[in-house]
């Protein structure tokens, strides 16, 4: 079976991987260049150049520290919940501290002194930025993983179940003549359908058709067995399910047998 490898992460929270913690980075930048030309917070009479100097750098460092502080908020995986309490809190710990960068910056930059009122001032400014970087990359985060916000209908195959199968899991269906056996973890029943159409209504279910007359769910499997060039399959209810020359290389590749 082909190795599956996972995504490299960095520790952002929800956008951990790195595709998403470049992303997160462009935009930083981006923002940054934003910034520098609208001489934002008073910086509209420093030339074009040094504005760029300034705030690209430390929108790219606010970034990097970004991505330790917002690990230690949000986690490894994310579950979505509280997420405006958790940005909140990702903003001040990124914007507290970083206060301080920012204040060594404007001293290179501009020589500035500033007091304690004015370090107050600053570090609401610096805070207000965390939060608005982390907001737009939570959002961009989430238009990204649709699947979150909208998870997948279930197969339409169990809308089919009888009332007394009702949320069990489907393990096996078996053709009977015009009739459909139905194997569960709530036990078995018969319907009125083809085997071909359940098949296809099984769609999101991991299974197969192994037989021209079976379709196995793979959690369903308990033992298989070959033996005269012919394999075997044991469902979990006991039931022994043919597998046929013509299905056996896709189960094979599936690593089912």
């Amino acid at each position: 079976m082909a190795e599956v490898r996972e995504p490299k992460t960095f520790g952002w929270g929800p956008y951990g991987d790195r595709a998403a913690f470049l992303r997160s980075l462009l935009v930083s930048v981006v923002a940054g260049g934003f910034l520098a030309f609208s001489g934002a917070f008073g910086m509209d009479d420093m030339a074009l150049g040094p504005r760029f100097a300034y705030w690209i750098p430390l929108m790219a460092a606010g970034t990097l520290w970004g991505a330790v502080a917002a690990r230690l908020v949000f986690g490894a995986h994310p579950d979505g919940s509280r997420m405006v309490a958790r940005i909140l809190a990702a903003g001040l710990l990124i914007g507290i501290p970083f206060t301080g960068v920012v204040w060594i910056t404007n001293n290179l930059f501009m020589g500035s002194q500033i007091g304690p009122r004015q370090a107050l001032s600053l570090c609401v400014t610096v805070t207000v930025i965390s939060v608005i970087m982390v907001a737009i990359n939570a959002m961009v985060a989430r238009a990204d993983r649709p699947d979150a916000v909208h998870p997948a209908a279930p197969p339409r195959f169990l809308e089919r179940l009888p009332l007394k199968l009702r949320g069990a899991e489907v393990w096996a269906v078996e053709s009977e003549d015009h009739y459909l056996r139905l194997h569960t973890s709530k036990g078995q029943d018969l319907i009125l359908l083809r085997l071909a159409d359940a098949v296809a209504e099984l769609e999101g279910i991991e299974g197969t058709q192994v037989h021209r007359s079976w379709w196995v769910a793979r959690d369903a499997i308990a033992d298989a067995k070959r033996g005269d060039g012919r394999a075997t399959l044991t469902l979990k209810d006991g039931s022994e399910v043919p597998v046929s020359r013509t299905y056996a290389k896709i189960i094979r590749q599936k690593g089912w047998i």
